[in-house]
């Protein structure tokens, strides 16, 4: 949430150049009816007006982005990722690379993981931390959020995550059991969870992201752990409260998830196990969740064997999978506001964020519900809905334009040459249609190397 002096000083910036976009199939992220010819009227970087095209003249000399033969909808938003994830593009083995990359380097792949699915239509992205053997990664993510920021390099808007876990907790593990930690990682008791809260917002969070129980993804550890005493989970969320700042928590079980009603959490991470008594206090409580089954599939543990992953989690991993598809059955029947989250880190590769909604599709949820997940739901699960999320007048003018109707065909998100245009607050970013050829990242996937290969 922007403090009232960031407020101020966004107004003294918001003007800018007029532009207009044709739309040819109009999303405007709200969940209605698709609307057909539709202009954009854009100053700045917010939306001016959104009118029919019959009811609207474009003033001569109007600098114009003509989508008239695409959908245009909002830009695309994951609220789970991991970008500094070791690591995911450019090694072949996970393990080696959390001993082997130094910070400074994977600070970079951190940027280009986020610039990959900014090329692919996620104009912003929740970023929930990372660990590694020289401590916490959060002075390295909120750099490069902040280089993003400041239009030094291109990217999608961030919002970066400090993890604030107890001493091994499912996050601690994301490490080797025997890695030396170094710094300030984790804590024990609400007074010193408190204090790591405090030091990851110092640095410049915007999320603490906690742990409730155990997980899927780590070794020799079972998701129905506790992670913390509910006197430790309600401090974590309290320091992020007082200081106007976003909670996550992880929560694999039904136990964890009541935990996470107790304190007050603003969003829960994961679908895995479920009751129904639990579901309806996720209801009333209105806290959203987001599912990550792009983490569960078949093709995500492939790929994570091939990364080395050992047997035994793979197995785990197997294991959970039916739980996870029954649970999200289960809250979409409900009515729990789902937001897009894929928990990308190891797996599936970034970029390829938009086959999550593939997935909950094939599950039976509705293509315009998984579309309103992953634009409006997501808004307003970081309580930006008045800024994103749809495309509105006042709001800033984040949008994609597709080939191809994603409401019959949810997979045309998933192809980099259907993303024709990609647009953060009022700039074009991406531009394949006829006759352009601006991307955010050039190279293809495969065309760099994978460092401990050969």
């Amino acid at each position: 949430m922007a403090s009232k002096s960031e407020e101020f000083l966004a107004t003294l910036t918001e003007k800018g150049p007029a532009q207009a976009v044709k739309c040819g199939t109009f999303i405007d992220g709200n969940g209605g009816k698709p609307q057909k010819d539709v202009v954009l009227l854009i100053e700045g970087r917010r939306i001016k007006k959104v009118s029919p095209a019959a009811k609207v003249k474009i003033p001569a000399g109007m600098d114009t982005v003509d989508c008239s033969k695409y959908t245009v909808m909002p830009g695309m938003m994951d609220l789970h990722i991991h970008t500094a994830m070791f690591n995911c593009m450019t090694f072949h083995n996970h393990r080696v690379a959390q001993f082997e990359v130094m910070p400074h380097l994977q600070q970079m792949y951190a940027m280009f993981h986020a610039q990959n699915c900014f090329d692919m239509g996620f104009t912003t992205l929740r970023d929930l931390g990372m660990n590694g053997t020289r401590g916490l990664f959060v002075n390295e993510l909120v750099a490069v959020r902040d280089a993003i920021d400041a239009g030094i390099v291109e990217g999608p808007r961030m919002l970066v995550a400090g993890f604030t876990t107890i001493t091994g907790s499912h996050l601690d593990l994301i490490q080797p059991r025997a890695m030396l930690r170094q710094g300030f990682q984790t804590a024990d008791g609400p007074w010193e969870l408190r204090k790591l809260a405090r030091t990851n917002l110092l640095a410049g969070v915007d999320v603490i992201k906690t742990c409730a129980s155990g997980g899927g993804g780590t070794d020799k550890e079972e998701p129905d752990i506790r992670n913390m005493t509910q006197e430790e989970l309600d401090a974590i969320v309290d320091e992020a409260h007082a200081f106007h700042k976003i909670a996550a928590v992880h929560c694999f079980t039904t136990g964890a998830q009541r935990m996470a009603i107790h304190a007050g959490a603003d969003t829960i991470e994961h679908m895995v196990f479920h009751d129904d008594e639990t579901i309806d206090m996720i209801k009333e409580a209105g806290i959203p969740v987001t599912p990550t089954l792009s983490h569960r599939t078949d093709h995500a543990i492939e790929l994570r064997r091939d990364l080395g992953t050992a047997e035994f989690v793979l197995k785990k991993m197997k294991w959970l999978q039916p739980y996870c598809f029954e649970t999200f059955q289960k809250m979409y029947k409900a009515g729990i506001k789902i937001a897009m989250g894929t928990d990308m880190g190891f797996e599936p590769h970034m970029g390829s964020n938009a086959a999550e909604l593939e997935i909950w599709i094939k599950l039976g949820m509705k293509p315009m519900d998984a579309i309103v997940a992953t634009t409006k739901n997501a808004a307003e699960a970081i309580k930006m809905g008045d800024k994103l999320g749809t495309l509105e007048a006042g709001k800033f003018a984040d949008l994609i334009a597709i080939d191809g109707d994603p409401l019959k065909d949810i997979a045309c998100l998933q192809k980099k040459k259907n993303i024709k245009i990609v647009m953060k607050e009022g700039k074009v970013h991406v531009d394949r249609r006829p006759g352009h050829s601006k991307n955010v990242v050039q190279m293809q996937p495969g065309d760099w190397k994978i460092i401990d290969y050969l």
